[in-house]
């Protein structure tokens, strides 16, 4: 064998050093496409169609909430979302200029735009959402022009010459369906429905409670884009449709609703209170009808302020902006903040009823129980004081509760015991959520909001049967109210009657829910008799209302958590008394000047009790001595003689003035059938040319009915008296339906509105 050369060995060694790596590399390929081919396929095929397809999300429309008769309270609509695409821009100058035009268009702050801009990485960063119609179109104009620049460039003979390039604006922004909630009664019952943020998502109320319920199913567009991003025609795109989330009808009225808001507004402006509270339940089944907080706040703008309210923060934080930033958060908490639900407060007076309910349930005490106050009750170490200093004498169950007298109830609830006092507590629901659905409702916590059963002493005992010493939820409150209504059956409240699916078809549907009975409907009925003596001629007189019944029990409680004089005002009733329909509690908290439920609150729920059932149509129930003062109608006169006109009103005992010569009537003053005293003016007229007779409303508050009547009546105005007209002696006008000096016809009727200060008080320092 020849041997071999080196040179040849050489070659031999590289050869085999060049197979083997050879084999090595296209092993390592054929391994790396195998993998990419089988293992990881998937992946890179999703990023090829990333980069192939542009996909965009279609926001889904949230549910539709409706109040009971089917009016809308929130809504969704479509309107725009703006983004921008950094990854296109290239010319710093049109980068400047596209953020200077956006800026200025959605009043986005301009370097927060730049921001986004300068992220060269990103090929979409939304910059705006919720765009509506108008801004809309100026984007739009926007996306239709074009940046222009000027550039020199070298032409094929080597000269150099200045050319003008443009680059749309459209290039690096565009515009994508987007969807915004509305409401169109802007505050009201802006405590319970709650709101939206920006990205869709409920922050507050049933929007947040049923947050998941109401969020729709997002849609999308996918479109096939060419290799620098750019998206193609519309053949190349696919749409698949967002569904519209679960629409909610709730109890809620919006009459109702109002009615309730108008009067807190009211009591929340005179009282000078930092708040008032209000809600309205149906006895039988717990659902809410109306529930109300002031001050309340626009849910379509719920972090807006007032310019008063933005100057105050300056003025107290001039220099601070961090606490000045805190306090405005703070208060925007408070406000969303449903305190009938989410807070607590010592019910006072208004718990005797429950007291009274339980000690009859076990045969403690007989409503023919005789008890002397003498103004004061010795209680271990401490007197307990009754609001009337000199005492109320003897009295029996149904007179201690009208005359709200603190004595009598701490002899009740030591004569039912701790242990029979706590048990009633509890199947009240005092322990416990009333499971209302709304977020955010307060556990009560032993040893916090009450007194443990085993740390309840005699003192503690007889603060809490007269409603001191212990705090509840005013939802906790109406509901017992409500049991005490209904016969006894404790019901969970609830707000959201029905649920509809996209083509509004029922897809669920509440029950009322009976937590479990509390007391007997003979206990309950008997509490009840004794709540209506409140109304008739107790503490509750102010809250009585002709041909309704109302049954009721005044408070006013000390807030021991905040020092001395500051108290919360309330009033818890129902009406009818003999057939409930409706119970009403009214809460004032921290009222100036006067602070006794029984001089501020019953006033607001005798107008929404009266107001309610007519628009229920419950039909009013008079006695003989309400006949004696009720208004009457006025008859048709239109087209009958002058003469005969004259004659038949002044027999009936009107009052009668005749504007103009002619023989026949042509129109009346007040119209046919409308309200009047029985004694009234009404303005006949017997021309068409001739002029209406017009005078100025007389300030009518703060007189006695009869004062009112004299003024009304000289000013050439009937009048409408509201308030409990069988004590009429007592009672002092505060409001009036038309302002005073506004101008209106001769013979309009002016509905004044009268409550007593006498015997309505139920504390006293």
């Amino acid at each position: 064998m020849e041997k071999m050369t080196p040179r040849r060995k050489l070659f031999f060694r590289a050869l085999t050093v060049f197979l083997i790596l050879s084999l090595v590399v296209f092993g390592s390929s054929a391994v790396n496409l195998a993998r990419i081919q089988l293992a990881d396929s998937e992946q890179y095929k999703q990023q090829a169609e990333k980069n192939q397809l542009h996909d965009t999300e279609i926001s889904a429309e949230r549910g539709i909430i409706y109040d009971s008769n089917g009016t809308v309270l929130a809504k969704s609509a479509s309107v725009w979302k703006l983004y921008i695409k950094p990854c296109e821009i290239e010319n710093e100058d049109f980068k400047n200029a596209l953020c200077r035009e956006l800026s200025a268009i959605t009043g986005i702050e301009l370097e927060t735009i730049k921001e986004k801009a300068d992220k060269s990485h990103h090929s979409y960063l939304t910059v705006k959402r919720q765009i509506e119609l108008e801004e809309k179109k100026k984007l739009e104009n926007l996306l239709s022009d074009f940046y222009s620049y000027n550039v020199l460039e070298e032409n094929d003979d080597g000269t150099l010459e200045r050319k003008t390039k443009k680059i749309y604006y459209s290039s690096a922004i565009g515009l994508d369906p987007d969807v915004k909630r509305y409401y169109p009664y802007g505050t009201l019952a802006s405590n319970v429905i709650g709101f939206t943020g920006t990205d869709d998502i409920g922050r507050a109320g049933l929007e947040l409670k049923y947050d998941t319920v109401l969020t729709g199913t997002p849609g999308r567009i996918i479109t096939a884009q060419n290799g620098r991003s750019d998206v193609m025609s519309q053949e190349f795109e696919t749409v698949y449709d967002a569904s519209q989330g679960t629409s909610l009808v709730l109890t809620i009225d919006e009459v109702i609703q109002r009615y309730l808001e108008d009067e807190l507004k009211q009591v929340y402006t005179d009282s000078k209170g930092a708040g008032a509270y209000g809600v309205v339940m149906d006895v039988d089944t717990g659902a809410i009808l109306a529930m109300a907080s002031m001050d309340n706040y626009d849910l379509n703008d719920p972090q807006g302020f007032t310019d008063e309210e933005k100057a105050a923060f300056e003025e107290e934080y001039p220099d601070d902006i961090a606490a000045r930033d805190a306090a405005r958060n703070s208060a925007l908490f408070a406000r969303w903040r449903n305190f009938i639900v989410s807070d607590s407060y010592e019910p006072g007076s208004v718990f005797k009823i429950i007291t009274a309910a339980a000690a009859l349930e076990e045969n403690a005490v007989e409503t023919d129980m005789n008890y002397f106050c003498s103004g004061k009750i010795q209680v271990s170490d401490r007197t307990i004081k009754c609001h009337k200093r000199s005492g109320h004498g003897s009295q029996d169950l149904t007179e201690g509760l009208m005359n709200s007298c603190n004595p009598f109830f701490v002899t009740v609830g030591q004569k039912l015991g701790k242990e029979k006092f706590f048990e009633y507590f509890e199947a009240f629901g005092f322990t416990e959520k009333t499971g209302i659905d709304l977020p955010a409702e307060l556990m009560p916590v032993a040893g916090v909001n009450y007194h443990a059963l085993d740390s309840m002493g005699i003192v503690e005992l007889s603060s809490c049967s007269f409603g001191q010493s212990f705090q509840v939820t005013p939802i906790q409150m109406i509901t017992a109210i409500s049991a005490i209504a209904n016969g006894g059956h404790l019901m969970t409240p609830y707000l959201v009657q029905k649920q509809l699916d996209e083509d509004n078809n029922v897809i669920k549907e509440t029950q009322p829910i009976e937590r479990r009975q509390v007391v007997s409907e003979q206990t309950a009925a008997a509490v009840a008799e004794m709540m209506e003596a409140v109304v008739t001629k107790g503490t509750g007189k102010n809250a009585y209302v002709a041909g309704y019944r109302v049954a009721g029990k005044t408070g006013t409680s000390q807030k021991l958590t905040s020092g001395q004089g500051k108290y919360v005002a309330s009033f818890g009733c129902f009406a009818p008394a003999d057939d409930p329909e409706i119970a009403v509690l009214i809460l004032v908290d921290e009222p100036v000047g006067q602070y006794n439920g029984g001089q501020i609150c019953t006033p607001v729920a005798a107008k929404v009790v009266e107001k309610t059932l007519e628009y229920l149509g419950v039909e009013r129930q008079y006695t003989d001595d309400e006949l004696e003062f009720l208004d009457t109608n006025t008859p048709n006169l239109v087209g009958k003689s002058v003469n005969e006109a004259e004659a038949s009103l002044e027999k009936e005992g009107f009052e009668v003035k005749v504007v103009g010569e002619g023989e026949t009537v042509l129109n009346q003053v007040p119209a046919y059938n409308q309200t009047i005293p029985q004694d009234g003016i009404i303005v006949l007229y017997t021309e068409d040319t001739e002029e209406r007779l017009t005078v100025k409303v007389p300030d009518l508050r703060m007189m006695s009915v009869s004062q009112a009547n004299k003024y009304a009546l000289s000013a050439g105005l009937n009048i409408k008296i509201s308030g409990n007209a069988l004590n009429t002696g007592e009672l002092v006008s505060y409001d009036q339906s038309i302002a005073p000096e506004e101008e209106v016809e001769y013979g309009t009727t002016v509905t004044v509105y009268f409550k007593s200060n006498t015997g309505v008080s139920d504390y006293a320092d």
